[in-house]
């Protein structure tokens, strides 16, 4: 009595008389959205590994992985800093250098050399204390770093070279079950004859880390597509909804980014320089060419934000700010009238405790989104707070340059990408039509009843076609197999017009509420 899985055996050329039980696998499948809240930052750091996207989930996660925020243009902390303020939590950061970057050393009693295990000036701030071990005859050998957890490796012994081999092989290699290699720096003995000094060695006292963020630029950021994948192409497969190179607001970089928005279905946030003019920023958006639904532009008008690592009050880009917020909302949601925290002025509004306040004319937001820039302002049509004021793309579609179609349209098609791929290698016939319109229906069904799709009257805002009709034999007899989908967004409310006649001599016809008492 055989157990086979379907179409393991051939069940019209059975001979041997049994029981011959299949285990058929759902035949539908079951499709769930990717995550649309995941935000790819690139930008310089003082610590970490460089070109290599690391999964960040709050600001402790970045200061263990890439150190303190740093007040200086291109720094990575700064854009994930005043996008966790707006609500985002899921972030795949990229480090970036301009090749000068070094980690910094010390070495001990001629006997050993400590290196970093990464390069930046964050390393200069690690400590090696050598003392007591628990054992008897022993040392223990304590490697801190601020902000980090303390390494401690115990019980080393061993006299002259050999017990500086010890050393190196323990931070090295991990010292024990519960104590792995260090996390903090690498060990190279020195094949020296030397007695073990009790005491503290500051790495201060060695030869320092660089960050290597001095020639950083936006081409710097965008970085190589070809193996290994540096700066912004190391954002590739991660599933990022949204991306953003920290500052960089070079105009020659926009449409490089604009390319890669397409291609990984990703929102990138460009910004504009520091300080820019609406009439400028107008002419160079249209020579550089952007102009699709992947990018969002936003005006030079940076924001003036407290940083409270450093305890100033810096410029800085918006990037941060419209990333996290758009990350913290569903898909088919605008950026429009969603208030963003932390920003207190920007460079129009002018500087947080002046006495000058400006805020953008009718005539200003509307030459910055016709030519699809958008900008953070205050006040909001909702009321006196800082927020994003168009929630636009760069496209200069009407049909397509809203946020919504961006995030909805860049979910949808990653969430098919990321599970229909089941179907492909089965056999074309109705089952398997059957079976792929099920499994969209099934999909958009979920999105309709969770609000993400609707329509003013009631009706379903979609269509799934895969029969016959869109699947001649002439295709699938090629291997092709094709399925039409069509859905209706929602819209935003973007121009609320409300009519109001009032005078003395208005007529107004007056209604019984329904819900009116009736008094008996």
């Amino acid at each position: 009595m055989p157990i086979v899985q379907q179409s393991a055996i051939n069940t019209t050329a059975l001979v041997v008389p049994d029981l011959y039980v299949q285990i058929v696998p759902p035949q539908s499948l079951l499709l769930n959205g990717v995550p649309t809240d995941i935000v790819g930052v690139v930008g310089t750091a003082s610590w970490g590994p460089v070109g290599e996207p690391v999964v960040i989930g709050s600001m402790n996660d970045y200061a263990a992985a890439f150190g303190p925020v740093m007040a200086r243009k291109y720094d990575l902390g700064t854009q994930i800093a005043t996008a966790v303020q707006q609500g985002a939590a899921n972030f795949r950061c990229v480090r970036v250098t301009d090749g000068t970057d070094s980690a910094a050393s010390l070495e001990i009693l001629g006997a050993v050399i400590f290196t970093a295990a990464y390069t930046g000036s964050t390393g200069n701030g690690l400590i090696v204390t050598l003392g007591n071990g628990s054992a008897a005859n022993s040392w223990r050998l304590t490697i801190t770093l601020p902000g980090q957890s303390p390494e401690i490796f115990d019980n080393l012994s061993g006299s002259g070279a050999q017990f500086w081999d010890n050393l190196a092989n323990a931070v090295n290699n991990g010292n024990g079950v519960l104590r792995g290699p260090s996390q903090l720096v690498v060990a190279s003995a020195q094949s020296v004859q030397a007695v073990p000094v009790s005491g503290s060695y500051p790495f201060s006292a060695g030869t320092p880390g660089s960050d290597g963020a001095n020639s950083v630029t936006a081409a710097t950021l965008i970085g190589n597509d070809t193996p290994p994948r540096r700066g912004m192409y190391a954002l590739r497969n991660q599933g990022c909804a949204i991306g953003l190179l920290a500052d960089a607001d070079d105009p020659a970089s926009w449409s490089v980014q604009m390319e890669m928005g397409l291609s990984e279905s990703m929102y990138m946030i460009l910004t504009g320089p520091a300080g820019d003019t609406i009439d400028n920023a107008v002419i160079v958006k249209g020579e550089a060419g952007i102009d699709s639904y992947a990018a969002k532009m936003m005006f030079g008008d940076w924001i003036y934000w407290n940083d409270l690592t450093n305890s100033v009050i810096r410029l800085v880009s918006p990037q941060g700010f419209v990333a996290g917020r758009l990350a913290n909302l569903s898909p088919e949601q605008s950026s429009l009238n969603k208030q963003v925290y932390g920003a207190i002025g920007t460079q129009k509004s002018g500087q947080p405790g002046g006495a000058t306040v400006t805020s953008y004319a009718s005539a200003d937001l509307e030459t910055l989104l016709s030519a699809g820039i958008d900008v953070i302002a205050n006040p909001q049509p909702g009321g006196a707070y800082w927020g994003v004021r168009g929630g636009h793309n760069s496209s200069s579609s009407a049909a397509v340059n809203g946020d919504n179609y961006t995030r909805l349209t860049n979910y949808i098609a990653a969430t098919l990408q990321a599970g229909m791929g089941g179907y492909v290698g089965q056999l074309v016939n109705s089952t398997l039509f059957q079976n792929i319109r099920a499994t969209l229906l099934s999909y958009l069904n979920g999105l309709l009843q969770q609000g993400i799709l609707g329509r003013t009257d009631g009706s379903l805002p979609f269509t799934v076609v895969c029969d016959v009709s869109n699947n001649p034999p002439s295709r699938t007899a090629l291997g092709y197999v094709q399925a039409d989908v069509q859905i209706r967004y929602q819209a935003i409310n973007e121009k609320f017009i409300v009519n109001v006649q009032g005078g003395q001599t208005v007529q107004v016809s007056v209604q019984t509420s329904s819900t009116a008492p009736i008094n008996g």
